[in-house]
């Protein structure tokens, strides 16, 4: 680029963060070495790196620069151990200004960079019908055939369950599965709806292995045709059917059910809802219903929302609530909490096996999803699997019934 210049950006880094647990590699063959000679390295590979930190400072702008792929990293899960344990120093605002100035003169003369196309921005009343299916949709639709190269045999899209001796990502999640219908007491012939059904692992498995009918609703299409698929596969066609629709629209078609089942769904549903969630779902159940609401949960109270690059890249508009705020919902809409148990340490070792298969399959992740959206989902895995480590999210399943 015209004018673009490193040297003083590297001698603004240098003075103003003397102590880096990382190295700074530039596109000028430039490199600013870790202080400690330890830790991963940034490659800064174009002048379009700092114009991106420019044009919108802090996390979204280093997001659009890494998924642009203008700044990439030699060791991933250092770069998410290094964020979750290095304390950047604090700068006043002369150290900004002189760093702001130094980003300039990296940066060129130069147009400010597009927005990656992987990037969502929506639009309308959050947590509208409208806005919530175009939210799944970003995160859902990247194609089915990708998400297969991560995921399990079944297609399941939420933490397995490591206990009972399970040794492959296919028994852990078949024990999930099960736990889901045995917390249920699923029973031949029972009415079952899958609230946020995926590719149609629960409906399944509760058609195959327990005999029941079951409903599963999606927002995404092509989730809800390869359920079908699958179902009429499976010979059980006559007793899976899957529907594209909001759950909020179910409550009109006067349906009832024995047993409802919402796994991983929940998250979606946002403070706003919540309370309209867990009415919705007392409205759908025969007296004596069951439900399992299984989803994640944030932690601490005094810790901030998801960060922008999350909210534009990975779930839009996703909202894991504090398990508190979930019962208090459900218990006011008349929900007894029957049983509620934790799987932290279950949703941590999933991701780990998510990543790893990921990683075995990136030259085809590569020409289903393109480079944007596997820089996304290479860094989210492991970013999420840190946050059940740390102690930023969990995951519960509660077992509830009507009073």
């Amino acid at each position: 680029m015209p004018f673009a210049n490193t040297a003083p950006l590297r001698r603004e880094i240098e003075a103003r963060i003397p102590e880096r647990p990382f190295a700074v590699e530039f596109w000028d063959g430039t490199r600013l070495p870790a202080s400690d000679g330890s830790g991963p390295t940034f490659f800064v590979r174009s002048p379009r790196a700092a114009a991106h930190a420019l044009r919108a400072p802090g996390q979204l702008g280093l997001g659009r620069a890494y998924v642009s792929g203008d700044i990439e990293v030699d060791d991933m899960d250092a770069v998410i151990e290094l964020l979750d344990t290095w304390e950047a120093p604090s700068l006043d605002g002369g150290d900004k200004r002189h760093l702001l100035l130094a980003a300039v003169r990296a940066a060129g003369i130069q147009r400010p960079p597009r927005r990656p196309a992987a990037e969502l921005v929506l639009s309308g009343r959050r947590h509208s019908k409208e806005r919530d299916a175009k939210a799944v949709r970003h995160h859902y639709d990247v194609s089915n055939e990708f998400f297969a190269l991560f995921l399990d045999d079944s297609m399941t899209y939420s933490c397995a369950f490591w206990a009972e001796g399970a040794e492959t990502l296919e028994q852990a999640q078949e024990e999930k599965l099960d736990t889901v219908a045995r917390k249920l007491a699923l029973a031949e012939g029972d009415r079952v709806l899958d609230v946020g059904c995926g590719w149609g692992a629960f409906p399944l498995r509760a058609a195959t292995k327990y005999g029941a009918k079951v409903l599963g609703i999606t927002l995404s299409p092509p989730q809800a045709e390869l359920a079908r698929r699958r179902a009429e596969e499976a010979g059980v066609g006559n007793r899976v059917e899957v529907r594209v629709m909001d759950y909020r629209d179910l409550a009109a078609s006067g349906e009832r059910f024995d047993a409802i089942a919402s796994i991983g769904m929940v998250e979606h549903v946002g403070e706003e809802q919540i309370d309209v969630y867990a009415r919705t779902l007392v409205g759908l159940l025969e007296p004596g219903g069951r439900l399992l609401n299984h989803g994640i949960a944030r932690l601490r109270h005094t810790d901030p929302d998801a960060g922008a690059f999350s909210e534009r890249y990975v779930f839009p508009d996703g909202e894991p609530l504090h398990l508190s705020r979930v019962l208090l919902a459900l218990e006011r809409a008349g929900f007894v909490t029957r049983h509620v148990s934790e799987h932290g340490a279950d949703y941590a070792e999933t991701l780990r096996h998510w990543a790893r298969r990921l990683d075995e399959n990136l030259d085809e992740a590569l020409r289903l999803a393109g480079p944007e959206r596997v820089r996304v989902w290479r860094l989210y895995l492991r970013a999420a699997r840190n946050g059940f480590e740390n102690g930023f999210l969990s995951i519960y399943q509660a077992r509830c019934g009507l009073a």
